[in-house]
């Protein structure tokens, strides 16, 4: 699986490192709840909400430079909201490894 990274955040910043924590403070402090919102919604087979949600979290997707990732997730959103939960298991593994990165950074 691929791994999240700071590629992309790195383009955006033209070096600028304080940028950089920023964008990472805000990932850091908003990623939980919508991820703790997202496993809600999806639990209680809330799946207009879920999909909601993973829109949301799409962005903090492609902000880790997870390409692949991306995709998976926007295939999982459309799912959801035809009432499919095919690839939720990959989204679910996608979330975890985003969980363990930004613990680490």
């Amino acid at each position: 699986m691929e791994q999240p990274n700071m590629s992309y955040i790195q383009s955006m910043s033209g070096g600028d490192t304080a940028f950089e924590q920023k964008l990472l403070d805000i990932i850091k402090l908003e990623y939980p709840e919508e991820r703790e919102t997202y496993i809600s919604n999806f639990t209680n087979r809330e799946f207009k909400a879920a999909a909601d949600n993973v829109h949301k979290l799409k962005h903090k997707i492609s902000i880790l430079g997870l390409e692949k990732s991306y995709g998976i997730a926007s295939d999982f959103e459309n799912n959801l909201l035809e009432g499919k939960t095919d690839l939720s298991i990959e989204f679910k593994s996608i979330l975890d490894t985003i969980t363990e990165y930004l613990q680490q950074i």
